[in-house]
């Protein structure tokens, strides 16, 4: 027997269930209509219903994509007012392909907008539930916060460039830090003995390093 809250929620998705312009004000809708007729599991059948609600969609949009041809899927999306609004429906049935709506009804909408439109970062989470014997919220969100703990520190490469505004770019060597101080007071010793600027010393010694590691330069002793 249907009990009223069932009545409520028990729509499939089909080509007059897409009419609504979002399907959030759908789900919304519904949760609005239960408030009345609410105790703690109905408004978690609620909530398991939406979910499913947005993956019949997403999936019934994918199937719809496949079997029309491009002008036929373009016109139903503009007669059902669903035109710029189906592609994170797609995504979703792209994320969740494996999975049947049923599957997933214990996890919140919300988080199966956010995985599906992160499929690249949460790809691994999402396998992951394939081997769950029971999916629901809390398991996801420990499966995510398991990624972000043992995901590996980015190494990026050193680089001495920087860019200008017009486009163009100039090399900016660290601060050289030194206990005995030896560089910089030798550097300084040139620049006031010699009055040549800092960034002529330097290209000068990389000149002279660079001969020398192509054998160009040779170290000769002094003979007595």
């Amino acid at each position: 027997m249907m009990t009223q809250a069932q009545g409520v929620i028990a729509a499939k998705v089909n080509s007059q269930t897409v009419a609504r312009p979002k399907l959030e004000q759908l789900i919304e809708e519904k949760a609005n209509t239960t408030k009345n007729l609410s105790t703690e599991n109905f408004s978690f059948q609620t909530l398991a219903e939406a979910t499913k609600t947005i993956l019949h969609h997403a999936f019934w949009l994918a199937e719809q994509q496949q079997k029309l041809s491009l002008k036929e899927y373009k016109k139903l999306l503009s007669e059902q007012g669903w035109k710029g609004e189906e592609k994170r429906y797609l995504k979703i049935a792209v994320a969740f392909g494996k999975f049947s709506p049923q599957d997933l009804a214990q996890v919140e909408p919300r988080t199966i907008y956010q995985l599906a439109e992160n499929s690249n970062k949460y790809q691994q989470v999402i396998d992951k539930l394939l081997d769950l014997s029971a999916i629901t919220q809390e398991a996801v969100r420990s499966l995510a916060k398991k990624q972000r703990t043992f995901k590996e520190p980015r190494t990026e490469k050193p680089s001495i460039w920087r860019r200008l505004k017009n486009g163009g770019r100039y090399c900016q060597i660290p601060p050289i830090h030194e206990t005995s101080e030896c560089t910089g007071v030798t550097l300084q010793k040139m620049i006031d003995e010699e009055g040549l600027s800092a960034q002529q010393i330097v290209a000068e010694a990389i000149a002279l390093r660079q001969a020398y590691k192509k054998g160009q330069l040779v170290v000769v002793e002094e003979t007595k």
